[in-house]
C-alpha cells in the first residue's frame, strides 16, 4: 500500500504536451473518480481502486481518448455520453459497470392519482362494480393493487392535480353517508367525496405506497394536523374520532398544483404573457409563509414548490425568492430549509409524427438541466451554506397527452400506440440519467386517466406505455452508471421545435444502472423507424450464464393494445454476450447481466 513518502504520479499524456502531476495518496482516489469526459485513469497502481489491481510499478497513465471512441481499457467515463457519426460510420456502445455515477432516488418510479374520470371512482375505488370478485372488503380494486405491487410503486399523489384548487379535505372524512355531494369545478363535475383522506391512506398502505399530498392555501395546517399530529388537540382528535389512533406521517406536501396556469380557480387580476393568472410574486409569497407555519407544525414534513417547466421566469422568481436559509424558521436549525423540491410539470405529445412524438422527453432532460441550474443559482445567491441538503427536483405530472385527443373533461382515456410506448421509455431514459437532481417523478396518472392501465368491469387492460415502465420500476434501480454511444443522429423537426437547438437527439437513446447485487441494466431505445442497428456493446462481460434480453416492439407504430389482442408486450430471449447483437427499429431493448 502506497504512504505520504511514496513518489506517486499521474502522466496525462495531452495532445501535444505531456504532462506529470504529483498527488498525495489521499488524492489519487479522488482524482480516479474525477476525470473530465474524455480522460481515464490506467493502472492508478491503489489496491483500493476501482478496477482492484495491486500496486505496480509502472507509473500510472491519464490518456485522453479518441474523439469517437470509448476507452480500450478498462476505466471510466464520467457520464452518459454521445457521439455524432456520420452515414456509413459503424455505430458503437459501450458500458462502464465499475463506474457508479450516482444513487437512483425510487420515488421517480411514483404515481398520481386525481379526482379526475375514473381514476379514483372506477379506478382505484369501484364498490358497485357488479364483479364481486374483483373487489376487496374496502370498495378497492383487487386488480389494481396487484398491477401497483407489480410495479412497486414507491409513492403516490392525491388528490390532484387541478382538483386540489377548490378541494376541501374536510368534505371527504367521517361518515360516508354524511360526506356532501359538491360541484367539482376543475373538470365539471359532481365529487361524492365518498373516497377521500382516510380511504386514500388506507389504499396506500395495501399497496404499501407512500402518500404525496397535494394542498391549495385554505386549510393546510388543519389537514397537516389531522394527517400527522400526535397532540390533543381538535383535528388530531379528529382523526382518532374517524377511526385512526396513530397519526399517518405523510412526508411530502406540496405547496399546491400549477398555481401559474390560467385555468386555475384562484386567478389575480394581472397579466403576464398576454394571460390572466396568479403571478409568480403572489406565489412566491404565499408559498414562503405556509412554508414556515407548515414546518412550525411539522418539521420533518418535505415541502415541494410549485414550479412550472423548469425553465421559466416562474421557476427563475420562485426559487430566488423560497430557496432561503431562514434559521429562525426553522427552531434556528442550520441543515433544515423552508423548500426541499421544486416541482416541474411537462406533458409531451405529437400524434401527426411518430418519431417526433418519441423524442419530445428530450425536452425534458434539457428542461432538468435548466432547472438544476436555477436552484443552484437560487442557493448561491441567497447564501443557503452546504450544510442544508442541495433542493432537488419534483416531476409530479409527466407523460404522453395530447388534450385534444383525449380532453380531461371527458376523463382523458387516451388510447396510447407503440410510438407512446417508446416516448415513455425515453422519458424513464432520461429521469434516471439525471436522477442526480430528481428526487421523485410521479408518471399522471396511476390508472384510466393518461395512464398506463386500464379499467373495465371484468378486468384491466394493459397499454402499450405499460411495459417500458413495468421493466424500469422491476429493473432500473440502484446505480447509474456510465455509458457512451456513437451513432448517427435524427436531423428531422423536433416537438417543441427548440430540441435540437438545445439537445442531442441520437437515434439510440441510452441508460444504464447498476443495482446492489451488481446486475448490470442497459436499455437502448432506437426510434429509427428503418434502420436496424448491429452493435458490438463493450463492457457486457457476464460473470455467469446468459444475457437477458427484453424486447418491447410492434409491427407498426400505430398499434395499440385493447382488451381482446396485446399487439404490444415484452419478448424475452438469451444472448451469450459476444459478438455484436441486434437492436431492431422503433423498439426498446433491455440487456441484463451479473458483472
Amino acid at each position: 500500500m502506497a504512504s505520504d513518502k511514496t513518489a506517486l504520479y499521474l502522466f496525462a499524456h495531452m495532445i501535444p504536451f505531456t504532462y506529470r502531476v504529483k498527488l498525495p495518496p489521499c488524492l489519487l482516489t479522488a482524482a480516479s473518480c474525477s476525470v473530465g469526459p474524455l480522460l481515464w485513469i490506467d493502472r492508478v497502481g491503489r489496491e483500493e481502486y476501482a478496477v482492484g489491481r495491486p500496486l505496480e510499478d509502472e507509473a500510472p497513465t491519464c490518456q485522453l481518448a479518441e474523439p469517437h471512441e470509448a476507452p480500450k481499457r478498462p476505466g471510466r467515463a464520467q457520464m452518459s455520453t454521445f457521439t455524432k457519426l456520420s452515414a456509413g460510420q459503424q455505430p458503437s456502445l459501450s458500458v462502464y459497470p465499475r463506474h457508479k455515477l450516482n444513487k437512483i432516488n425510487e420515488n421517480i418510479y411514483g404515481g398520481f392519482t386525481e379526482h379526475m374520470g375514473r381514476c379514483i371512482y372506477g379506478g382505484l375505488y369501484d364498490p358497485t362494480n357488479p364483479n364481486k370478485e374483483l373487489i376487496d372488503s374496502n370498495g378497492f380494486r383487487k386488480d389494481v393493487i396487484e398491477a401497483m405491487k407489480e410495479l412497486n410503486v414507491p409513492v403516490v399523489r392525491y388528490p390532484g392535480g387541478n382538483f386540489c384548487a377548490t378541494y376541501h379535505w374536510m368534505d371527504g372524512v367521517g361518515p360516508k353517508e354524511q360526506r356532501p355531494k359538491k360541484p367539482e369545478l376543475a373538470w365539471l363535475g359532481v365529487e361524492t367525496n365518498e373516497f377521500g383522506t382516510d380511504e386514500f391512506m388506507k389504499w396506500c398502505e395495501v399497496v404499501g405506497t407512500e402518500p404525496y399530498l397535494c394542498f391549495n392555501f385554505g386549510t393546510a395546517l388543519a389537514w397537516v394536523e389531522y394527517c400527522n399530529s400526535t397532540q390533543d388537540t381538535y383535528y388530531a382528535n379528529l382523526r382518532r374520532k374517524n377511526g385512526r389512533e396513530e397519526p399517518y406521517n405523510v412526508k411530502y406536501w406540496a405547496l399546491g398544483n400549477e398555481t401559474w396556469g390560467p385555468w386555475q380557480v384562484e386567478q389575480v387580476l394581472a397579466r403576464e404573457a398576454d394571460r390572466l393568472q396568479m403571478t409568480k410574486e403572489d406565489y412566491a409569497k404565499k408559498a414562503y409563509q405556509w412554508a414556515k407555519a407548515i414546518k412550525l407544525l411539522d418539521p420533518n414534513v418535505v415541502l415541494i414548490l410549485c414550479g412550472e417547466t423548469g425553465h421559466s421566469s416562474w421557476d427563475h422568481h420562485v426559487l430566488k425568492e423560497c430557496v432561503r436559509y431562514d434559521t429562525h424558521s426553522l427552531g434556528g436549525s442550520t441543515t433544515a430549509s423552508l423548500i426541499d423540491m421544486h416541482s416541474i410539470h411537462i406533458y409531451t405529445a405529437c400524434n401527426k409524427d411518430p418519431v417526433k412524438n418519441a423524442f419530445a422527453p428530450l425536452s425534458a432532460e434539457r428542461a432538468i438541466e435548466i432547472c438544476a441550474g436555477l436552484i443552484d443559482l437560487a442557493r448561491i445567491k441567497n447564501g443557503v451554506p452546504a450544510s442544508v441538503p442541495r433542493q432537488t427536483i419534483c416531476f409530479d405530472e409527466w407523460n404522453v397527452w395530447d388534450p385534444i385527443r383525449a380532453p380531461g373533461e371527458s376523463g382523458a382515456e387516451e388510447k396510447y400506440n407503440l410510438s407512446d410506448g417508446l416516448a415513455v421509455a425515453i422519458w424513464l431514459n432520461v429521469f434516471v440519467r439525471q436522477s442526480k437532481y430528481v428526487g421523485m417523478a410521479n408518471i399522471a396518472q396511476s390508472v384510466n386517466v393518461i395512464s398506463p392501465l386500464m379499467t373495465h368491469k371484468d378486468g384491466i387492460m394493459k397499454q402499450t406505455i405499460w411495459w417500458p415502465v413495468l421493466l424500469f420500476c422491476k429493473y432500473m434501480r440502484g446505480w447509474v452508471i456510465g455509458s457512451h454511444v456513437s451513432c448517427e443522429e435524427y436531423g428531422g423537426a423536433t416537438e417543441p421545435q427548440w430540441i435540437q437547438a438545445a439537445k442531442e437527439t441520437p437515434w439510440l437513446d441510452v441508460s444504464a444502472t447498476i443495482n446492489e447485487e451488481g446486475v448490470v441494466s442497459l436499455v437502448v431505445i432506437n426510434v429509427n423507424p428503418e434502420k436496424d442497428f448491429e452493435i458490438e456493446v463493450e463492457g457486457v462481460q457476464p460473470k455467469a450464464g446468459s444475457v437477458k434480453r427484453h424486447l418491447i416492439t410492434g409491427k407498426s407504430w400505430d398499434v395499440v393494445n385493447t382488451n381482446d389482442k396485446q399487439e404490444v408486450g415484452i419478448e424475452e430471449s438469451e444472448w451469450d454476450g459476444k459478438g455484436k447483437t441486434v437492436f431492431p427499429k422503433q423498439s426498446m431493448v433491455m440487456l441484463r447481466w451479473q458483472s
